[in-house]
């Protein structure tokens, strides 16, 4: 007999608060742990840390984290922030910014681009968007996750 997972999707809402980020980074772990999915933990914690931090560095609002299967032995980490602007290297087309060598941080979104299996970014303008902002997401799982 063949057992088919149903599809799961979790959201978690983050003030603007330096604890929010760790709070969400374990939750990550929460849930890949019930979902069978501990194997994903090391880079979908490297994909979410980057990705949340961007938010919480270059916005003043809320966050949210929002996680979801993407197939069997997958997950997509999305982080919502309320910013339109989509950062480089995540648009189409685009190339990330470069940080200089001896930089102690701008080098986020480009671990998020080697260690993702797939990545994009969804700006939510769409008449009706009760909040707005952008959505930047990343994958991983099968065979490179």
């Amino acid at each position: 007999m063949v057992t088919v997972s149903p599809s799961w999707a979790y959201a978690l809402q983050l003030p603007h608060d330096p604890r929010a980020p760790g709070i969400a980074r374990a939750t990550l772990r929460a849930v890949l742990a019930t979902h069978g999915l501990g194997g994903l933990v090391p880079t979908a914690e490297l994909l979410a840390a980057e990705l949340l931090t961007n938010a919480h560095r270059h916005t003043r609002g809320p966050y949210a984290l929002r996680l979801r299967a993407a197939g069997p032995g997958r997950l997509r980490i999305g982080v919502w922030d309320s910013d339109p602007t989509v950062p480089p290297g995540f648009g189409p087309g685009s190339e990330p910014a470069r940080a200089a060598p001896d930089a102690e941080c701008g080098r986020g979104l480009e671990l998020v681009r080697a260690c993702a299996e797939e990545w994009g970014a969804h700006v939510l303008r769409e008449p009706g968007a009760s909040k707005g902002g952008k959505l930047l997401w990343a994958e991983c799982g099968g065979a490179g996750g």
